[in-house]
Parts: structure tokens; sequence; C-alpha cells
């Protein structure tokens, strides 16, 4: 716990700054004590050593919270920096070894992972036997903030992200279907016009995910205003009903509290086991989204991760998806 010496002067050990980045993001020692599998007492020791080796005052401590000092403040920005080049360091070693080797901390979107896993778990354990594959389902802005962190090391999701930093590899093009009550007017219908949408009872997906802005895009490509949907203006049809998931959202329209989007790739899963509902199919260009692959720009991993990409791209030729290559 006490450091190294580099010229006759204390260095700070990284178990010193593993804590005091622990500390800073919880601002709690049990819960930061918790989050890096250290003791309580450990932890605050390796913060204590580590303010002696810098010579600065780096928490504020009270009987009831811990707060950054101004030192602090500045200090941990550059402990979290130290941290993430010396998981890079290990990351690069790792990849050097033996590619498709290790731990891969793969994050999905929650309107893609079911549909998709299937096939991204059978390509891994076929192709990729020693990879330890390890999967996170967390919303769009989680899963940024975990591979700018190096929490995560790769990301499957809808984009364009437009994140600086963030490489996307493009993976497929797929249709949005409407689905609808049995006895709806729309239901079962061909080439129906995106301006549809306009009047109709549209149900969305809880705030954060991301299928519900591009549900809400979609409305306002078609001419429609949305109130209550927290993006844009607040005028047009109400947002009354949400749902946190597809399949809630599913038994909602089934139940007739109107209809939805869903992407092709959900749509034998979310509506095979009930038969109260009907789809309908846009005209051509019908509304769709895109999904890739997002790793970190420059990840020592990125030969892999674009390995991984064009091996799915085939283990995806089978489902009502347009399959891309790795320019478009």
């Amino acid at each position: 716990m006490g450091g190294t010496r580099t010229n006759g002067r204390r260095q700070p050990s990284l178990a010193q700054l593993r804590a005091f980045a622990a500390v800073a993001e919880h601002l709690h020692f049990r819960d930061a004590a918790a989050a890096i599998g250290m003791s309580q007492p450990a932890l605050s020791g390796a913060v204590s050593a580590l303010e002696e080796v810098l010579g600065v005052t780096l928490l504020e401590r009270t009987t009831r919270k811990v707060l950054l000092s101004p030192a602090g403040e500045r200090l941990a920005v550059r402990a979290k920096a130290v941290l993430a080049e010396v998981g890079a360091l290990m990351e690069e070693a790792e990849a050097v070894r033996a590619p498709f080797t290790g731990v891969l901390r793969l994050g999905v979107i929650p309107t893609v992972a079911p549909y998709l896993l299937p096939a991204v778990l059978n390509l891994v354990h076929d192709r990729y036997p020693h990879l330890d594959l390890q999967v996170h389902e967390e919303q769009t802005a989680s899963l940024l903030d975990g591979l700018t962190s190096g929490r995560l090391d790769l990301l499957l999701l809808a984009v364009p992200l437009g994140v600086p930093g963030v490489v996307e590899l493009p993976l497929y093009d797929e249709d949005f279907v409407l689905v609808t009550p049995l006895d709806h007017r729309l239901g079962g219908r061909e080439g129906i016009p995106r301006q549809a949408l306009r009047e109709l009872n549209l149900l969305l997906l809880d705030e954060g995910h991301c299928l519900r802005d591009q549900a809400l895009d979609i409305c306002r490509e078609a001419g429609r205003g949305i109130s209550g949907a927290g993006r844009g203006p607040a005028v047009g049809t109400p947002v009354t009903t949400t749902a946190a998931g597809l399949s809630t959202l599913v038994q909602l329209v089934a139940g007739g509290l109107g209809v939805t989007l869903l992407p092709r790739t959900a749509l034998q899963v979310e509506t095979s086991r009930n038969s109260r509902l009907r789809t309908g199919r846009f005209a051509d260009p019908a509304p769709s989204r895109r999904v890739a692959f997002a790793m970190r720009a420059g990840a020592a991993r990125g030969a892999e991760y674009e390995e991984l990409a064009g091996a799915l791209r085939e283990a995806l030729r089978p489902l009502p998806v347009r399959v891309l290559g790795p320019d478009d």
C-alpha cells in the first residue's frame, strides 16, 4: 500500500489509485469497497496512503458523507485516466498473446438482446470457443458510458451514435412493422403510408430506450407531433401509456390500448404467442433502424472486433434483415 519509489520520489500504487477512484465515484466508503472487492478498512487505508504519497488532502470526511476536496476533484480525473491506460495495457497484452481468448464484455440494448443473442452466442460457441463472452443488457446511455470508461469492450446497439472516439461497425438494417389489435383497420395491410401514423394511438417504450426515440422520429417524419414524448414541441396526440419492454408493449396492443412499432427481428418472438394481434407493413421505403457493433477508436482488439462483425453478418443472413458490408 506504500507505493513505489522512482528517482527517490514515492509514487502511488495501482491499488491506491483504484481505491481513490472508487471513492470518488461512489462518495461512500462502503459502496466503493464493495464495488472493487476490497474491505472497507483496506480501502480507507489505501486512500490515506495515497494522500500521504501525494502530499494533498483528497477527501473531506464527515460523519454522514464523503466529499471530494478541490484537489480531489482534479486528481480523480487523472486517477481514472491512469487506470484506463493500465486497463488498455492489459487488454493489449492479452490480445497479443492470443486472439479471441480471454474476456469480452459485450453490452447490448434491450430491444436487440432477445432477438440477436441466440445468433451471437451460437457463433461464439462454435467459432471462438476460448472466448469468455460476458453479456450486459443496458440502455444506450449506460452502454456508452461503460464503453468509454472501459467497463465494457464492445457494444451491440442501434446507430448512428455520433459519439467522438467511438467507431461503428455496421451489421444490418431492418424495417419496422405496425402491430395492431386483431380488429384494427390497418391489421394485415400492405403498403401502409407513413402518414397513417398521424392519427393512430401509438404506444411507446419508456424514456431512455433508443427504440422509443426512433419511433418518435418516424412519427415526426410522418408529420405527427406527440406531446409528453420528451423530445421536441408538445403538440399532437399525447402519450398516455408506455412500457418498460417490448413484450409488455405487445400485450397492451393485444388488449386494445393502441398500436405499436416493432423491428422485424422481434416480430416472431413477440407476436407468435398471441392470437389477438395482426401486423401491417409500410410502403417502401419502410421506416427502419440500423444495428451495429460499436468499439472505442484505437481499441487494442479492434481487428478482432472487425472479424467478429464479419462473421456475425454471415450468421444473420437467415434473419429478416438487410445485412450490410463493412463500408456501409
